[in-house]
């Protein structure tokens, strides 16, 4: 049985300050937006959606107490739609996604709709607090903030400073010209915040007022963090060498911003019920446990994986979307799997726009689904590094 994409929508992306264009909206508002959009896009019989799977990361004040299930009661499809919220880190909402599908082809389940939230401006990223900091086997060396485990891989792999800010301006350019041209008007829904003011895709955040010379002119951000929160010793055994370069800095890492994203995903059969005609097929999905010194190297073995389940190549993949949690990644990604940079990001990515932490995966996987539609293409494939030492990957294939 197959899993089919039958819609895909987003929130535009507001910076995740307490001035940002979405900071009076709440988490249960940006899904909920979502969930209405998808209704009415659709002419939907709310009563055959049989779950929500929301990805949230920071899941606490509002955003907990299963924040998917109190989008559910306030969405108006009725009492009957089941919710869970789940964390599997920046993965989390493509790990909805992937869970939907599984759900789908299993039999288990007819219809759902996934995808994830973060208000990282109402709700700051590490609130929740951690395990990872309060044990001792789990902590000391072996779990390191992510922007030193990007300096420690480019470190080891020799990417330069100019490397990374090429790709960030990269970046930046293509989400600018991406969104003058309209390529995000079919999946971006406007948001409507307390005082009754709309937010449209031209409030979208797009870090695009820069250039190369004002990216070289940033100071490293993780320099002094490397020196004081880690072990010299798990260092010199990763990368051999007496110092981190420190060459990451909020021009080539992703942004912290507010979002919402959602996918109605449902099986040959509902579809047909529904009148509704599908977009996409979900291929495969795949996850994957590493090292959680170097956390970001994740993206490689997961793709490699869903590649391999799904009976496919690295050629096969008309399009890429690698989230651009810091510039490396994705260059890392390139550089492992012989990928061209012209086919990767089209659109820009985390630089430029952000990375909304439990939305992104779905977001990136809209893009993607879009994107191929705009050029006529077939297949894509999503891909995102995970805190703690994870990777996933996600394969979509038009119909």
């Amino acid at each position: 049985m197959e899993a089919y994409i039958y819609d895909a929508v987003r929130t535009p992306r507001g910076i995740g300050k307490k001035t940002g264009s979405l900071a009076q909206v709440s988490p249960v508002e940006l899904t909920t937006t979502l969930l209405k959009a998808l209704k009415e896009r659709n002419k939907l019989d709310t009563s055959l959606v049989e779950d929500l799977i929301v990805g949230c990361v920071t899941q606490a004040g509002e955003q907990g107490g299963n924040v998917a299930k109190v989008a559910a009661q306030c969405s108006g499809y009725g009492d009957h739609l089941a919710a869970v919220s789940l964390n599997r880190y920046c993965a989390s909402g493509l790990e909805a996604v992937n869970q939907a599908a599984a759900r789908i082809r299993s039999g288990w389940s007819n219809l759902i709709i996934a995808g994830g939230v973060e208000s990282m401006s109402r709700v700051p990223m590490g609130i929740d607090g951690s395990a990872w900091v309060m044990e001792p086997d789990a902590a000391f060396g072996k779990f390191v903030p992510q922007g030193i485990s990007a300096d420690l891989i480019a470190t080891k792999y020799g990417y330069s400073r100019q490397n990374l800010d090429a790709f960030a301006f990269a970046s930046q350019q293509r989400a600018a010209k991406a969104r003058a041209a309209g390529h995000f008007n079919r999946s971006m829904i406007s948001v409507k915040d307390i005082n009754g003011f709309t937010h449209l895709a031209q409030d979208e955040y797009i870090r695009s007022d820069t250039t190369l010379e004002t990216l070289a002119g940033l100071k490293p951000s993780f320099a002094m963090m490397g020196e004081m929160l880690f072990d010299q010793t798990a260092i010199d055994a990763y990368v051999n060498t007496e110092r981190i370069n420190h060459i990451h800095h909020a021009g080539n890492s992703s942004g912290l911003v507010d979002g919402a994203a959602l996918m109605l995903i449902g099986n040959k059969e509902v579809g047909e019920k529904l009148g509704l005609t599908p977009r996409a097929k979900i291929r495969m999905g795949s996850v994957i446990g590493s090292e959680p010194l170097i956390m970001l190297e994740g993206p490689t073995p997961a793709t490699k994986k869903a590649l391999k389940m799904a009976g496919m190549n690295v050629s096969d993949i008309d399009l890429w979307e690698v989230n651009e949690a810091f510039a490396v990644v994705p260059l890392r990604l390139m550089e492992n799997l012989k990928i061209d940079h012209s086919i990767v990001n089209v659109n820009g990515g985390a630089i430029a726009m952000g990375h909304p932490l439990g939305a992104t995966g779905c977001m990136i996987l809209g893009t993607a689904l879009d994107e191929l539609e705009r050029q006529g293409k077939s297949t894509a494939l999503a891909t995102l590094c995970v805190g703690g030492g994870m990777g996933i990957a996600t394969i979509i294939e038009r119909v």
